[in-house]
């Protein structure tokens, strides 16, 4: 399968030990892993963002010497913060996303995430759910070949998190590659490919279906299955109640 991102040797000090990673044009990625195990630096890293290291390219093109312009189209990245303190309107700040104007597309975008009730209020007088529309659909703006996105399903409703996996699912569809970083394991059965990130290495890649019965997911995350649902994990040592 060719590869529409490839990282060779990303890595952030004392964060992500060096890692390579491909990811196909089609594919839905999600990363995983316990708090502070990796996950936002390994996206960073995927995205080129300073501070980090290794080589990325996007179809075949180095990401690092593309100019501004050229970099949105290869790439989006869409970080886990949702604050905004700037009280510019919603419609102009997906405007933003933009190299040129384009009003057709920013109206598209509005409404493929039913954002028009609410276009012409300041972002940052708005819920951190509808922060969180707002700003993928900047990131959406420009179609990067490449999206990846930090935690985008919290904050949302139940819908919404439906809603954007569809989303999603769209996109990579179209042919893009998208990398998302989860909290919430019971949703990577909506991805092609679950890779397990903790104390800075990747530990799995797997399917779905194979990562939840993984080892490896039990031992980072100190759970295992229960007879319903999920359970803590007996610390090393110590023996389950009979």
């Amino acid at each position: 399968m060719t590869s529409l991102l490839d990282v060779q040797g990303a890595s952030v000090a004392g964060r992500l030990d060096p890692t390579d990673l491909r990811v196909a044009a089609g594919q839905l990625v999600a990363i995983i892993g316990p708090n502070g195990g990796g996950k936002t630096s390994l996206l960073r890293a995927c995205a080129a963002i300073e501070g980090t290291a290794g080589t990325v390219s996007v179809a075949g093109e180095d990401l690092r010497a593309a100019a501004p312009t050229r970099r949105a189209r290869l790439l989006g990245y869409l970080p886990a913060s949702r604050d905004m303190v700037w009280p510019i309107g919603v419609r102009d700040l997906v405007s933003l996303g933009l190299a040129s104007p384009d009003p057709e597309r920013v109206e598209a975008l509005l409404e493929l995430l039913e954002l028009k009730p609410i276009a012409d209020r300041a972002v940052d007088r708005l819920s951190t759910g509808e922060r969180a529309r707002v700003l993928l659909a900047r990131a959406l703006a420009p179609e990067p070949r490449v999206l990846i996105l930090d935690e985008p399903l919290s904050n949302l409703d139940p819908y919404w998190v439906l809603r954007l996996l569809q989303l999603l699912r769209g996109i990579a569809n179209d042919g893009a590659g998208v990398l998302v970083a989860l909290h919430d394991i019971e949703r990577v059965d909506a991805f092609d490919r679950v890779l397990l990130v903790h104390r800075g290495e990747v530990r799995a890649d797997l399917a779905p279906g194979a990562m939840m019965s993984a080892p490896q997911l039990s031992q980072a995350f100190r759970i295992e299955r229960g007879s319903v649902g999920w359970k803590l994990r007996p610390p090393a040592g110590r023996q389950s109640s009979p």
